[in-house]
């Protein structure tokens, strides 16, 4: 069956960085925002890398989100997908990122993860011509990468004159 992707992107005209998942998992559809399961590391991480609190509510993620220049959505709009899994997204059909590059002047485009970096790459990048920067899944799923490991490899979105982009042999 079908899943349609139901949590609205967060950006506004001060959004500097893009940051985009898959598709969300089934706990985020569920409490409809991004990140919802409490095992998954994305919130911890940022808030570690940018040396903020850890924000806990869905109005103190947007907050969060927003007082750092960051805008948050997903590769996916729809897709067959097993569970949370991103190893099973079937059929995706790519949301229109166009908007947000519209209204906002982002610099940077990252991916949560590999997946959301292969269908950036496949569905993405083609239209936007833009390059994307793969970090390393915050996913509980990602077991091999600690907070540590993560805090260090996500400290690239709280460097203002950071490189970039790396290139596909080169990422996470």
């Amino acid at each position: 069956m079908t899943q349609l992707h139901n949590i609205a992107p967060v950006y506004d005209q001060n959004s500097r960085i893009l940051i985009l998942g898959s598709f969300p998992s089934v706990r985020s559809r569920e409490v409809g925002f991004f990140y919802g399961h409490p095992q998954n590391r994305f919130w911890r991480t940022l808030a570690h890398v940018l040396g903020d609190e850890i924000p806990r509510t869905v109005e103190q993620k947007k907050v969060f989100l927003l007082s750092h220049g960051i805008a948050l959505w997903d590769v996916i709009a729809s897709c067959e997908i097993t569970g949370s899994s991103d190893s099973s997204i079937k059929d995706a059909v790519p949301n229109d990122i166009g908007g947000i590059l519209d209204a906002a002047p982002i610099e940077r485009i990252f991916t949560n993860g590999a997946t959301a970096y292969r269908l950036y790459c496949r569905y993405l990048q083609p239209v936007t011509g833009r390059e994307a920067m793969c970090l390393p899944s915050t996913s509980p799923a990602n077991a091999v990468w600690t907070q540590a490991r993560l805090d260090e490899a996500w400290a690239v979105v709280g460097k203002r004159n950071a490189m970039p982009f790396i290139g596909e042999k080169e990422r996470f």
